[in-house]
């Protein structure tokens, strides 16, 4: 006696009732997903040195502008104001400072002021919140001052 074997059906319509597709089908194109996404990822953050990251082009207002209460930067912090791609510090009471919020590495945006440094996640390059100096490349140059001012409570940038 011999077994006999079913052809597979063509079109998937006539799958009813059968399950989905195999495992090693559902890995494979899992594997291409994943790899697409991380080749992804790696181009948008390795563009060149001069070239700044596409989503952090914003050019920086003209004129000064209204980024911010004063009450909104803690003393020896600071606030990246990512509308206005602006970072303001403050190192000691009433001693504010402020800079153009995109790395110099790469042009993607600060994230975050601490411990006495304004950081850039994409590569690691750390500013101080004094002067906007490099603390730690990649950056080889620091970050771009601004004039500040505080006006009725209110940040002023430019």
């Amino acid at each position: 006696m011999t077994a006999q074997h079913q052809p597979r059906p063509e079109h998937p319509s006539d799958t009813a009732g059968e399950p989905g597709p195999d495992r090693r089908t559902l890995l494979r194109g899992a594997a291409v997903v994943g790899a697409v996404g991380v080749a992804g990822v790696a181009v948008t953050a390795c563009a060149t040195d001069n070239q700044p990251a596409t989503p952090h082009e914003k050019k920086l207002l003209d004129g000064p502008v209204t980024v911010g209460r004063a009450d909104d930067v803690v003393v020896g912090k600071g606030k990246v104001f990512t509308d206005t791609s602006i970072v303001v510090t403050q190192p000691a009471k009433d001693d504010y400072k402020a800079f153009d919020a995109r790395c110099p590495h790469q042009g993607c945006l600060v994230t975050k002021v601490d411990q006495g440094v304004i950081q850039c996640q994409c590569h690691g390059s750390q500013f101080s919140m004094n002067d906007g100096s490099v603390v730690r490349r990649p950056a080889k140059r620091g970050l771009t001052p601004l004039p500040v001012t505080v006006a009725n409570g209110e940040i002023v940038v430019g």
